[in-house]
Order: structure tokens, then C-alpha cells, then sequence
């Protein structure tokens, strides 16, 4: 039993007071703005979007700045006010087909149909401090080339021509799709929901669960079939229009893994697939995710569920930072009247056991 005691108003204020002058900080420094949150910390960013389900660069600068730099703060800021705005309906589904692609790497193939963009990453930085950079200074201008006009089909894609993977699911158009953010989850869950899930779930966790299944928790080994990074047009159907219009575009990562299958009693051996996607430029997120997704398909595909990262419920219901963040912070509030009475049943049973040990009939059989 929890329960909850508010503290005295004034010291209250004084904490909220306290707050806003340490996230100032030293006010000889210059104060940050949101604008260079959301340029030079752009995966900071890119991460509280995604976690935080809602694609807004600014909104995501301000709730950073405002938890100081904490992450999941942050991203509790961003849901709680996602929680007030109004809905207006769904858009298309996504053809990150077309992507106009930023980035875009394969392990599997060398060459691949419009080629391999390394595009920004740390992949071959030497992980070392760059003192310039406290220095400050101008970078030098990236080279630049003519756009890709060449198509980019998935590398998915390839090997599904030739029936070496297992064939993308073709969505039925009036079939319901769940909606996390409007229904608890229940279990058993379907694909769309765990994938709405992993997408809202803290990446750590999610990084932690996919490297077990690498290393014999889950009978994992993936490629990396496919990462993309780019934007993609959002199209929404207005009821006045009857067709679908433009709404903008968004900058998403999706990452596609191909998993060994070693076939069933009624499926021949083939590649399956592990899924990940989100907003900006979030890498090791989707591709954690896609590992994740792949492990939580193990009894859809007849394997043996054993590991953590199969366990649907046990992933699923722990992977949400802001839930999880909240049941343990709460522990730091006031358990006053909790604890005293676990205080004084401790105590109960201290003088019991002291009291048995005084009668001599009650310690032979223990001596023995």
C-alpha cells in the first residue's frame, strides 16, 4: 500500500525556485537556446521524439533544456503534453521506398541497387576527444554531389524475389490497428502493437535485450539487411478533399534485419525479419528494435520461447522509460506510515525470536 504525502508548499516552491536556478546555471555563461538544441544536440532530440511519440524539433529542444539534460525527463515532458492535443485522424501508410535518403548501409550486400550512402555517422570516427571542438572554429563544408536519382529498393526486397525470405505481410485495408496511446496494452499482444511498443520504449533497455539474443538468449544471429536514413512524405486523406494531400515530410530511420530460419514442419528454410523504425536519425534504436521484434516472433514462427527477449509480457510490459521511471522514482516520496508499520512488525517478530530463544525447550531441535 502506497501512501502519498504532499510536503509543505513553501518548501515546495522553494525546490521549484532552486530548479530553475541550477538549470540556469553560471549566469556569466551564455544561456542555451532551443535552436541550438535542436541543431548541434539533434540526436538528443531525435531520441525524445521518438520516445516520446510526437515529431516536433522545437517542443523536443524545450523539454530537454528544461530537465536539464535528462533524457527521460524529457521525455515524460514531451508525452504529458502530447496527452493534450487534439487528434485529427491517421495518416497513409509510409512508402519508405521512396525515402529521399541521407544515409543508407547493407551488410549483406556490397553492391546494391543505388549503392551504399555512409552519409553523417560515428561508424568510422577513432572514438577519440577532438580538443578543437572545445576550441570552437568552423567545420570544414562536406563534398557534395548530384542527388541519387537511381531507385533504392529495399535489399529485403532482393531476396524476396527470389522466395529466399519470408514475404513481406500485405496489410488488409479496413483491418484495426491498435493505438497504444489511446488503449492499455493487453496480452497476448499482436505485431502492431509490440511494434508501437519497442518504438515508444527506452533504447538502453531495448539495446540490452537485443545483445542477449546475440549472445545465446534468444538464437539470434541477424545481418544487417538494411538502414536507411531520410525523409518521407506524410500524405493524409481530408474528408472534404476525398484524396489524399501532402502534409510535410519527416526524417526516419528504419532498419530491416535478416535472421536465420531453420524451417518447421510446414515452412522451408528461409531468412525471416526483424523490423525497426523511428524518428530522426536513431540507428542503434531501430536497429535494437528490430532484434527485439525478431526474438518476440518466436512462437509465431514454431520456435522455443526461452530467453528474456522472447518472453512478450516480461519485454513489454518493462520497456517504457516514463512508466518504469515513475514507479521508481516514486520511491523516493514519503513512505512514512508504510515503513512504520513494517517498522513495528520487524520489531514483533525480533522479540518472538528472542523469546524462543529463551525457552530451553525450543533449541535442541534447532541445535541439532
Amino acid at each position: 500500500m502506497y501512501v502519498a504525502v504532499k510536503g509543505g508548499e513553501r518548501a515546495i516552491d522553494n525546490a521549484h525556485r532552486l530548479l530553475a536556478h541550477e538549470r540556469r546555471g553560471d549566469r556569466d555563461v551564455p544561456e542555451v537556446t532551443l535552436a541550438q538544441i535542436s541543431e548541434q544536440l539533434a540526436l538528443g532530440v531525435d531520441r525524445v521524439m521518438a520516445e516520446g511519440s510526437l515529431y516536433d524539433r522545437e517542443l523536443a529542444a524545450l523539454a530537454i533544456k528544461q530537465a536539464r539534460g535528462d533524457m527521460i525527463e524529457a521525455i515524460f515532458l514531451l508525452r504529458a503534453f502530447r496527452a493534450t492535443l487534439p487528434r485529427f485522424g491517421a495518416t497513409e501508410p509510409l512508402d519508405t521506398g521512396v525515402m529521399a535518403v541521407r544515409r543508407r548501409v547493407s551488410s549483406t550486400f556490397k553492391d546494391i541497387p543505388g549503392g551504399q550512402i555512409l552519409g553523417p555517422t560515428f561508424d568510422y570516427t577513432h572514438r577519440l576527444l577532438d580538443p578543437q571542438l572545445a576550441a570552437g572554429g568552423e567545420p570544414e563544408q562536406p563534398a557534395s554531389a548530384p542527388a541519387h536519382t537511381e531507385a533504392m529498393p529495399r535489399v529485403t526486397d532482393i531476396l524476396g524475389r527470389d522466395g529466399l525470405i519470408e514475404p513481406t505481410v500485405k496489410p488488409e485495408p479496413d483491418a484495426p490497428v491498435g493505438d497504444l496511446t489511446r488503449e492499455p496494452l493487453s496480452f497476448p499482444a499482436d505485431r502492431d502493437l509490440r511494434l508501437q511498443n519497442l518504438a515508444r520504449g527506452d533504447e538502453g533497455f531495448l539495446l540490452a535485450l537485443g545483445y542477449s539474443t546475440q549472445r545465446g538468449y534468444g538464437r539470434s544471429h541477424p545481418f544487417a539487411g538494411e538502414i536507411r536514413f531520410g525523409e518521407v512524405e506524410l500524405e493524409f486523406v481530408a474528408e472534404d478533399a476525398g484524396f489524399a494531400v501532402p502534409l510535410g515530410s519527416i526524417a526516419l530511420t528504419e532498419c530491416q534485419m535478416v535472421n536465420q530460419f531453420k524451417g518447421s514442419a510446414t515452412e522451408p528454410p528461409c531468412f525471416t525479419r526483424g523490423y525497426g523504425l523511428a524518428f530522426g536519425q536513431s540507428e542503434r534504436k531501430t536497429m535494437a528494435m528490430a532484434l527485439v521484434d525478431r526474438a518476440l516472433r518466436a512462437r509465431e514462427l514454431g520456435e522455443e520461447a526461452l530467453a528474456p527477449a522472447q518472453d512478450e509480457e516480461f519485454v513489454l510490459s518493462h520497456s517504457d522509460n516514463v512508466q518504469a521511471t515513475g514507479f521508481v522514482e516514486h520511491l523516493k516520496l514519503p513512505h512514512y506510515v508504510d515503513f512504520q508499520s513494517e517498522l513495528g512488525l520487524i520489531r514483533r517478530l525480533r522479540q518472538d525470536f528472542a523469546d524462543a530463544a529463551e525457552q530451553p525447550d525450543a533449541l535442541p531441535e534447532a541445535a541439532e
